[in-house]
Order: structure tokens, then sequence, then C-alpha cells
């Protein structure tokens, strides 16, 4: 690869390695995600620096992944008056091509789509950025080859240049980010190591993952220095099932998740407010009931989860949040019952005599409990569920568990039970408190100051990514005991999804995102602006990394 990209012009470098890098679909789940883990390797190997030293490049397979995922990582060293260090991070995994439609087979052909999006009359803002040409699209295009892209340029830029700058700079590219994190999460480890084997000294993390306006007519381009968080809330609701020529004997769960589903989906008021951070409100991810065929007999259980991003709010505030809708929630349906009951009973001239409507809530905490006062074995009854379902979707697994419980409970009435269920992803950002900070925000400043005077584009450096992001993993604000009341609440965390706690706290490494730029990410529209992402970006990026590879940074 290196000799198709030597003598070209940093921006068709760029444009090249991304095409390159579209053109191996990696959907999250499929084998596509070693392929391009693979090529990714290769293109890394073909760089003179790393042809003579060839054991600075190497692989970290995924524990216990089954198809046998797996980081990249490359280690290039300057000059050695210091060990600074700046990390390159990106992921490699795609969402799927199934909104293609008809243009799947095209998915991962930039030319191809290019064309056909140059015909385009549905949409005509993407038929004319297409004619264009200053626009690349594609599955991954935007979300992120095109950030990959971005560090491998850089990569081989400054494995040309060791002259001009002192420490080190570890570049890794991971998997699964679309959805469990863990290729991230094994990295935490892996960071760890060469902290202690290298005697690095890390300064900084530097994220590509793609950015985009925020409103109609935004042209900003945004520096993020931190990572919001996001917490998967989900609700367990245990009915009174019946005939359903008898419904309104019953207590149907699905009207409990649907009157949840309403307050919660959407509602801004359950958000935080931080002046000039994007807020987005909870979305649902999940909305079931859990019977498997058609039969009259109205639902046992039904179940909903929602993402939740988090700011700087702890689990145990979201969850108070959650508990007071779902009281309010319990108590609607409770009046809707009664309501419809008396109404029927005038209807057919019936007794007014009616059956019992309450609900109760708990957290799962306070469910555990309960159980525990009945002598009931709370770990070993949810360490069997696990021994039993050792394929199970994870959340799948945590509504099981869940189950498995109110089955074992000896006084179970209807009741909605509130957990925690993964992923979990920590917030982080830059306080600017320390000399640490301070001198990464300085160089963020400066920096996009002399970008702006060379390109005109207008920089907003904001506090938190708006999206998921693997910068999450790489350091952690969560305080111990906010930690504690998230695993209290979260079924079998330490089996289900160990997020390493402590050594992400002993980690803390600082990760800003400097995005490509582009619009309608995981959609079949997806693309990538050329000029800024493929020029701008990378030449920032250089900018920045010069900065704090030769002003000492206190860790």
């Amino acid at each position: 690869m290196y000799k198709k990209l030597k003598n070209l012009p940093l921006t068709d470098q760029v444009e090249a390695l991304t095409a390159s890098l579209v053109q191996t679909l990696s959907i999250n789940g499929t084998d596509g995600e070693v392929k391009i883990a693979e090529k990714i390797e290769q293109i890394l190997r073909s760089f003179p620096y790393f042809k003579q030293r060839p054991d600075q490049v190497w692989t970290q397979e995924l524990p216990n992944d089954a198809i046998g995922r797996k980081n990249v990582f490359a280690h290039i060293k300057g000059n050695v008056n210091s060990k600074k260090t700046v990390v390159f991070h990106a992921h490699i995994d795609t969402v799927g091509i199934e909104d293609f439609g008809a243009q799947q087979s095209i998915a991962n052909d930039p030319a191809e789509l290019l064309k056909y999006f140059q015909t385009y009359s549905n949409d005509e803002e993407i038929q004319t950025q297409a004619l264009t040409g200053d626009w690349m699209f594609g599955r991954g295009a935007l979300d992120m080859k095109s950030g990959v892209a971005v560090h491998l340029m850089n990569v081989l830029h400054f494995s040309e240049h060791l002259e001009d700058w002192d420490g080190d700079i570890i570049f890794m590219a991971n998997p699964v980010e679309e959805n469990q994190h863990s290729g991230v999460i094994a990295a935490v480890d892996e960071l760890l190591r060469l902290r202690v084997e290298e005697g690095l000294d890390y300064v900084v993390a530097v994220n590509t993952d793609y950015i985009s306006a925020l409103y109609p007519g935004d042209t900003n381009k945004y520096i993020f220095t931190g990572a919001g968080g996001k917490l998967l809330p989900c609700f367990y609701v245990y009915g009174r099932e019946t005939h359903a020529g008898q419904t309104l004997n019953g207590l149907d769960p699905t009207l409990i998740t649907s009157e949840l589903n309403k307050r919660i989906n959407n509602n801004m008021k359950l958000t935080e407010h931080i002046e000039g951070e994007l807020i987005t409100p909870p979305s649902a991810l999940y909305h079931r009931d859990t019977k498997e065929f058609y039969n009259v007999q109205t639902a046992v259980t039904s179940h909903l989860y929602f993402n939740f991003m988090v700011l700087e709010a702890s689990p145990k505030d979201i969850m108070e949040k959650l508990k007071v809708e779902a009281k309010a929630a319990a108590a609607e349906i409770k009046a809707y019952y009664e309501e419809n009951y008396k109404a029927f009973a005038r209807v057919n001239q019936f007794p007014s005599d009616r059956p019992n409507w309450d609900i109760n809530v708990y957290s799962y905490a306070e469910y555990c409990e309960k159980l525990s006062v009945q002598g009931i074995d709370v770990k070993a009854a949810a360490s069997q569920v696990l021994k039993e379902n050792p394929a199970l979707e994870l959340r799948d697994l945590c509504f099981k568990v869940v189950d498995r419980l109110r089955e074992l409970d000896q006084a179970v009435t209807p009741c909605v039970i509130v957990f925690y269920a993964p992923p979990y992803c920590p917030h982080n950002y830059l306080t600017g408190k320390d000399a640490r900070d301070r001198e990464i925000l300085q160089t963020i400043e400066e920096a996009t100051a002399r970008t702006s005077a060379r390109t005109s584009d207008t920089f907003l450096v904001k506090k938190f990514f708006p999206y998921l992001t693997d910068s999450s993993y790489l350091s952690l604000h969560d305080t111990d005991e906010e930690v504690d009341y998230l695993v209290d609440n979260f079924p079998e965390w330490n089996k289900i999804y160990p997020v390493p706690i402590k050594n992400i706290r002993k980690l803390n490494i600082p990760s800003i995102n400097v995005g490509v730029y582009g619009f309608d990410a995981h959609r079949w529209t997806e693309r990538v602006y050329k000029p800024y992402s493929f020029d701008t970006v990378p030449r920032l990026i250089r900018n920045m990394t010069r900065s704090w590879l030769k002003v000492a940074v206190n860790q």
C-alpha cells in the first residue's frame, strides 16, 4: 500500500486509503472485523519504518471472542529525550448495510455510489454535493474509516520525520465499538502494559470519530475534550396474566411498559442541562412482551430499555429519576384499570367489587434485598442462569436473571424492577483544574486558531462528544461509590460485563476528539466531506501532536 501512497499529496493519500478501507466491509459481529484488522496491519507493515522494525506492529486478540476479533497496535519511537506519548485511536467496525436496500451491492464502493448519487433526484442537496466531487459515499466512509485513514497517514508522516519530535506515538485500531466496546476495553490492559514495560508517559489520546452539524445550517467544526457516558436502564414488568375474555381481571404488563415508554422516551425533562453542551433525551431501543406464540392469554411480563446519555449525573441520580417515572406510570395504569372496571361493572350490571391493581416498584438492588430476606440465595440463582444460557444475548441474559429471581419470589405481586444492563460507557472530560488539562486545552486553542486563519473554518471546543465513543474507556470520572451503586443494580456485573474500572482509573488518559466531518452516519446516504476531513483534520492533529511532544506536560 505504501508504494501507492508515497508520492501522493496528503488529501489524495487519505482519500485513497479511506476508499480502500471502505471496500472491506467490517460490519459489527461479522468476520469483516477480522479482515479489516488484518488489512490495517498489512498497511502498517508496508511503511518503511515498520519494515525495519516489524516488532513495533502487533495485534491483541480479544478475550473469549467467538469471531477472533483483535486490536491492532503500532508504536513509533521519536527522539529518546522524552517518554511523553500521544495515542492515536479509532474504531474499525461499522453498522450493517441493510439500509442500502437495492444498492446493497455497492454499499462499500465509493466510486459507484458517487455515480449513483450524482443522478439521484430524490434529494437535491445530496445530488448537488455528489456533483461537486467533494464528498465520498459508502458504509463507514464517515463512521469512521476516514478517521482510521487520517491516523494511518499521520503515523506514516511522523515515522518519516523522527527528528522533529520527542517521545512516542501509539496507534491503535479497535473493533466492536458499535455495540459492546470490547475492543477498547481489552486495549486498556495493553496500554497499561506498554506504560510499565516502555516507561510511557501518556499525555493525551486523539480520536477521529466523526462530527456533524448539530442543527440545520450549522457550519461549525467541533473539537470535543471528553466523552459523554451512557447507561442502559431496563424495566422488567411482571403483571397478572388472564384469559382475554376476562381481561379486566388481569394486569397487562404491556400497558405499564407503554406508559413508561410514553413518559421516558425523548423526554427532555429527564436530561441534564449543561450550558453549551449538546443534550440528547433518552430513547427506547427495545420494547416487547415475552409471549413466544399466539394464544388468548395476556402477557405475563414485558421488557423495555432505553439509551440514556450521561454527562455528569451518577447511576444513582438516573435510577432515582426513573423510579419516580415508574411509580407514576404504575399509578396511572392502576387508575386506568379502576376507571374501566367501573364502566365494565356498570354496563354489565355486575357488583362493584374489583380486583387489586397495585404495582410495586423496585430497583434491582432493592428486589435482591427483598429476596434475601426470604432466605433466597440470589447470587447462586443468578449464576445458575448464566450457566444455563452461555450464548444468550447479554441484555436478554440480564432479563433472564431478573425473571428467574421473580419466579423464586415467595411473595410475588405485580411489579416493576429497574436495573442496568450492558453497555456501560463512563463519562469523562478535561476539567482544566490541573496543569496537564490546561496544557492540552491551550494546545487545542492555539492549533485551532492557526488552522482557522489558514482555512477560515470556525472551531468550537466542547466538553462532551455527543455520540457513543471508545474514548469513554480511557479515563473515568465516576467515583467508587457511584460505580458501586451501578454494580449493585446490574445483574451479575462481574460475569456479564466486567468493565475494568480499576484499570481504567489507573490508565487515566484524557481523550479528545478531532473528528472527520460529514452527514448521515448510520444511514445509506452516509458521506464524508473530503476537503476538511482529508486535509484539515490530519494537519490539525499533526500540529497538536508536535506541540504535545515538544512541551513538557505534567501527568
